[in-house]
């Protein structure tokens, strides 16, 4: 599990140019600026399901096209600097669909297929999306059992202090299971007292959103600033409208990356409703 230190807060430069210290004297980093998000979700039931896309190398499982999807969709929205790009993936149990499939074909006594071991790996699909998208900046997997998406933005927030990088991309996903992933999520439940997630078995969920700092050269014109806080396990995200998302409802849940890019998505429209509004007052 990865752990990522969450004591400092974001907050923005003071009006004068310099940099004000937090109470503990720590000089606080610049905001972080959503330049692009994406969502997909497949076999959920839910409205917005889309058909599984096809990803050369992957089979079985929705867990590595589902991440390619949304990540692609924001890299090609947003294109950048892939040396001075980084991707930080997070997901509470990883590819389970294929991991509970390469282990029911030994149990079987059926011979190893040795792209199921490859794939059941988060980082494979890392490595797929490098090549494509020419990316040569750090990258990672996590799981928690904390929020994730506090750990995504933090982790952002850090890998942005390095100068040598613009942007970072952060992706959380999540997959319905078997009888395993269930029993996990049981045991999980008792001891911290979230709920088992409804999903069905062959669900999957994946968000992707793009961050970088209001001063680096990846800025949009109109960015979606929020700020990573000190949080503990009931806090949460609070976006550029001062909007909340909710504390993650189960153990791995990434509702919170959904929220933050659907409030991504929401800007550009509040942003020319407000100029509309102005210029018929004017």
């Amino acid at each position: 599990m990865t752990k990522t230190d969450r004591r400092r807060t974001t907050e923005t430069r003071s009006d004068s140019g310099s940099e004000a210290l937090t109470a503990d004297g720590v000089v606080p980093r610049s905001p972080l600026v959503v330049l692009a998000g994406a969502t997909a979700t497949h076999g959920t039931g839910r409205d917005g399901d889309i058909p599984l896309p096809r990803l050369p190398g992957f089979v079985e499982s929705a867990f590595s096209p589902l991440v390619y999807e949304v990540a692609a969709r924001c890299l090609t929205e947003r294109p950048g600097d892939g040396a001075r790009t980084a991707v930080v993936l997070a997901s509470l149990m990883g590819d389970t669909t294929t991991a509970d499939l390469a282990s029911r074909r030994v149990v079987a006594g059926r011979v190893h297929n040795p792209l199921l071991f490859m794939q059941a790996t988060a980082n494979s699909v890392l490595g797929h999306l490098s090549r494509e998208f020419g990316i040569t900046g750090q990258m990672f997997s996590l799981s928690t059992l904390d929020d994730p998406v506090t750990e995504l933005l933090a982790m952002a927030d850090l890998l942005l202090e390095d100068p040598e990088l613009d942007q970072v991309l952060v992706v959380g996903v999540e997959l319905g299971g078997g009888e395993r992933w269930a029993a996990v999520h049981r045991e999980l439940s008792a001891e911290y007292g979230r709920p088992v997630p409804d999903l069905p078995e062959a669900a999957a969920l994946a968000v992707a959103v793009l961050l970088g700092r209001p001063d680096s050269g990846a800025q949009p014109e109109s960015g979606a600033p929020i700020t990573i806080r000190s949080t503990d396990s009931t806090d949460s995200t609070e976006t550029y409208a001062g909007e909340r998302s909710a504390a993650a409802a189960h153990n791995g849940s990434i509702q919170g990356l959904f929220d933050l890019a659907a409030a991504h998505r929401r800007l550009p429209r509040d942003v020319e409703r407000d100029e509309t509004e102005s210029h018929a007052h004017q």
